[in-house]
């Protein structure tokens, strides 16, 4: 018998955690073979990751995932052998009755948010609080051994090698989305928040004596791009042009079409959980626009990546890099720090397919996920 899990999903901001938890319960039908139910209590949010969503119904078959609404009036239902309460998200106090009443207990996890923090290896599989004698664990995903590794599906890096070494394929991908970027021209995908720092980096690109085309999928950056280009509105499908600079919007796409855009671009802008990984498997530099907590945290998150991240790199590539990610997050200057790392363009993109291969050696999420249900069984 298939053993049932219940994720459930608080869309709290944004579309990073309905992002993970989505890849998640797909991968875990398709290559686990687990009855997966996904609880989201935004499906408009989830309507954007699958386009084929239904809001208006509660309970509806997505790819083998029975998803369901997460209602704030919660309805009598049997708890899952396996539940993950994603990103430290509540259970609904019926469910955790049901959790509780159950005759073997489940298995209750709490899926973390990444991060390349040293503490992260020490707590990771720990039991945390109980509920009547149901035990909730941690798990972290993570970069090191001892965690509970990133999302990847079978076969990701060979899907990658293949599309990135056809031209015609990326031709082809980028055509049906309306792009048609210069012979020659340097790929970039920008995903990321409001971000005052945007202008002093479009204005380096757009002084470059390299034709740069920009791509820019629809969301929270929108806005300091219409005004750096000084226009009324921005809208999908509008291609600006300044100088060296082409400036394109996207329309927000399914996460395999994201996954593709990816692969096809030199260098990948990207924000939060879920495309910051998908940006690493790319195997191409990237930028993260890492997630603003209360008294700049995540800064700390920040640098403990950068420091795994970056070894191997020489002392100046490794430079130029930090310099260019702090810069991005910490109101810096994005034209210095851009025109450095150009300096050392090859050695950054050759990095960052090692680094892929490297993390791609590990365990994926979901496989480890299962491993920990089987040993605990």
């Amino acid at each position: 018998m298939k053993a049932r899990w219940d994720i459930f999903c608080s869309v709290v901001d944004n579309y990073g955690d309905i992002g993970v938890t989505w890849r998640l319960a797909r991968q875990l039908v398709a290559e686990q073979g687990c009855a997966v139910r996904l609880w989201v209590d935004d499906l408009r949010a989830f309507e954007r990751m699958c386009p084929d969503i239904d809001v208006q119904v509660h309970q509806q078959w997505q790819e083998g995932v029975d998803v369901r609404y997460w209602p704030g009036d919660w309805p009598a239902t049997e708890a899952a052998d396996v539940v993950i309460a994603a990103f430290a998200c509540q259970l609904p106090p019926d469910y955790m009755e049901a959790m509780a009443a159950c005759e073997r207990t489940p298995l209750w996890m709490n899926l973390d948010y990444l991060s390349a923090e040293d503490w992260v290896v020490g707590c990771h599989g720990l039991p945390s609080v109980k509920f009547k004698g149901v035990q909730k664990y941690f798990f972290f995903p993570g970069f090191r051994p001892g965690t509970g590794g990133l999302l990847r599906e079978a076969g990701l890096l060979e899907q990658r090698d293949t599309f990135q070494r056809d031209a015609a394929a990326r031709q082809q991908f980028l055509q049906a989305l309306g792009v048609f970027p210069a012979a020659g021209a340097r790929m970039i995908s920008l995903f990321a928040y409001e971000n005052a720092r945007l202008a002093s980096w479009l204005d380096v690109l757009a002084a470059d004596g390299r034709a740069t085309h920009l791509l820019v999928p629809e969301g929270r950056i929108l806005g300091d791009v219409q005004r750096w280009l000084g226009v009324d509105s921005l809208s999908v499908g509008d291609v600006q042009q300044r100088d060296a600079l082409t400036v394109q919007v996207l329309p927000f796409v399914r996460q395999e079409q994201y996954d593709r855009l990816l692969w096809c671009c030199d260098f990948n802008a990207v924000r939060g959980e879920d495309s910051f990984v998908r940006a690493q498997w790319a195997g191409r530099p990237l930028l993260w626009h890492i997630y603003r907590q209360d008294e700049d945290i995540h800064l700390d998150k920040l640098d403990a990546f950068l420091e795994l991240y970056t070894e191997g790199l020489s002392p100046a590539a490794k430079t130029a890099l930090v310099t260019l990610w702090q810069a991005w997050n910490a109101d810096g200057d994005m034209a210095q720090s851009w025109k450095m790392l150009l300096e050392h363009w090859p050695e950054v993109t050759a990095h960052a397919e090692k680094w892929a291969l490297e993390q791609g050696s590990r365990t994926d999420l979901a496989t480890a996920l299962v491993q920990f249900y089987v040993n605990w069984i």
